[in-house]
Order: structure tokens, then sequence, then C-alpha cells
């Protein structure tokens, strides 16, 4: 996976553990592994114009997804793919973009009484997931979205814990 991350807020956030769960993600979700997702970081103002201009909402929000492809998963977090290759195997797609304000993302992470880190990663599964196609406005689609989003991220923990271990 290409995960490009450009940083244009004055806060760190560990590029190089983001790219590795976007890309974890992104393969759990069976896209193509020469896919292409950008992930912006940005800070309070930006973030602020950019979910009034996108979304009609004032003030700044922790994570938007701007899709690029309509892409579907190849396959689904457990179940095995009907055909492992397929057309696209040889188009791999742009996902899209993932916008994160991290002044938010630590303000919720400490609400929430997890890591900032905890708190980014689950921002970008969840823009990921948007991307996707996943959306939470109907109860149904949170409660699928927001399982599929919790059961990624046990998955990522459990190994990385495997890797230090």
């Amino acid at each position: 996976m290409s995960v490009e991350i450009t940083n244009e807020s004055a806060i760190p956030v560990g590029e190089v553990r983001l790219s590795a769960i976007a890309g974890f993600v992104l393969d759990e979700m069976g896209i193509h592994p020469q896919a292409e997702l950008s992930i912006l970081i940005v800070d309070v103002p930006h973030m602020a114009a950019l979910n009034e201009r996108w979304m009609g909402e004032e003030g700044p929000t922790d994570v938007l997804a701007f899709p690029m492809d309509e892409l579907e998963p190849a396959t689904r977090p457990g179940v095995a793919p009907a055909d492992s290759a397929g057309p696209d195997d040889d188009n791999p797609a742009i996902v899209g973009d993932i916008v994160l304000c991290p002044a938010v993302a630590i303000s919720q992470a400490a609400a929430a009484g997890h890591s900032f880190e905890e708190e980014l990663h689950m921002l970008t599964t969840h823009g990921i997931l948007h991307l996707l196609g996943y959306d939470h406005m109907e109860p149904a689609e949170e409660r699928e979205m927001f399982g599929l989003q919790a059961q990624l991220l046990k998955k990522w923990r459990a190994e990385t814990e495997r890797s230090r271990g």
C-alpha cells in the first residue's frame, strides 16, 4: 500500500505508525496492495474550514474522508474472497484522502480515557471505512461500521503486541 502522510499541523502524530495502521486496514479489507491513500494532518482553523465547506457544519471535526475511486472491499475480515484474481488486480486504485485534526483528537482521547495514538488509529480506521463506503447514518449501518472498526482495531493491537513480544 502506498500511504502518503502530510502533516501541516504543529502536532507530531507518529507518521510511521499511522501509515502502518492505514496499510493494515486496507490490507484487511482486501484492497489492492498497490492502492494509494493520502492522509493530511491539519490544524483547527483548516479543519473547521473544510468541515464547513464540505459538511456544512461549523467548527472543526476529528476526521473527514474524501473518496476518489469507487471501491468495494475484495473481502471482509474473516471471509475468504470468492475469486482472489479479478479484473481489478491490474488496476490499483486511489482510495482517497483522509483529513485528521490532531488537536481535536487530543481532547477526544482525554475524554475517552485512552492515548492520543489510539485515538488517531481509531480515526484513521474510521476514515478508511468511510472511503470504502461504510456509513453510520442509520442504526444498522452504525452497528456494522463500528463493529468492523472495533474488530480491525482489536486485530491491529493483537498483531502489534505479538510483533513487540
